[in-house]
């Protein structure tokens, strides 16, 4: 996996993401086997190329944001004067200019976030890893992070990125790995993975009684979204014959053959584990 990758690490309540993290930063000692974390097996020695955003927040609620971005800058070997000017890049990245005299502790959840992500990456780490950051985000402020984060992928900085959020892994990660019980189920390029499991969706837009679609032969279940209707075929039906039958079914505006989604590679991986 190449510098500047996002990669997506995925699992639903205690498959082991956060412990997984932790062990790899060297908050945790492993029991037994290896890692390496950027070419080395000590990951205490490489800390200074790593910014962390943990699931459990950890800000210094008394100091004002501005002095908390610059002291968290300048522990990390820069002068004052530079810290002083990071930190005042990122209160205006952020959105928080207008803050940075007060208390962390002061501002709302979703600004302490955006604190903590200027925390993580103030002092342009090669890795980022990222634990929930999406939580407590409105929509607004989400699409903002996401702005963030890709942000950090085109400075070559390499992101891990752990959350529930299937939309956002899909959206922005390359590679992704799914654990269950601590152990990978997945671990690959994305796209190869979606490759792997098929092609069995079809997508249609259209006009007319879309229950008459159920009833297609090959088609094992119908699902509506808005216009859009996802026919998710047997894994021996034939997708051509289906189009067939839905073009003489329904008045179709639009059809096409999908990948499937990574929640139904998520839901039909952890069902059958």
């Amino acid at each position: 996996m190449a510098a500047g990758t996002i990669f997506g690490l995925l699992g639903s309540n205690g498959s082991g993401k956060t412990t997984t993290i932790r062990t790899c930063l060297g908050i945790y000692r492993p029991d037994g086997g290896s890692f390496e974390l950027l070419g080395s097996r000590d990951p205490l020695a490489v800390r200074h190329r790593v910014g962390y955003l943990p699931e459990e927040r950890g800000l210094y609620a008394r100091m004002k944001v501005r002095e908390q971005f610059a002291f968290l800058a300048s522990i990390n070997g820069f002068t004052m004067a530079e810290s002083d000017r990071r930190a005042g890049e990122w209160l205006e990245r952020v959105g928080l200019a207008d803050k940075a005299e007060l208390a962390t502790g002061e501002l709302s959840k979703w600004m302490q976030q955006k604190v903590q992500f200027a925390a993580a990456v103030i002092h342009g780490p090669d890795l980022v890893v990222l634990d929930e950051p999406y939580a407590g985000l409105d929509p607004v402020n989400s699409r903002l992070l996401t702005e963030l984060i890709v942000e950090q992928r085109d400075k070559r900085t390499t992101v891990i990125l752990s959350t529930h959020r299937m939309e956002q892994v899909e959206a922005l990660c390359e590679w992704i790995c799914l654990l269950h019980h601590g152990r990978p189920l997945l671990n690959g390029r994305l796209s190869d993975i979606k490759t792997s499991h098929g092609r069995h969706t079809i997508v249609v837009d259209c006009d007319g009684d879309r229950q008459r679609l159920r009833d297609i032969a090959g088609v094992r279940e119908c699902e509506g979204s808005g216009r859009e209707t996802r026919l998710h075929l047997d894994a021996d039906g034939d997708a051509q014959d289906v189009i067939r039958a839905v073009v003489s079914q329904v008045a179709v505006r639009a059809i096409r053959i999908d990948e499937p989604r990574l929640e139904e590679i998520y839901v039909a991986k952890v069902g059958h584990a």
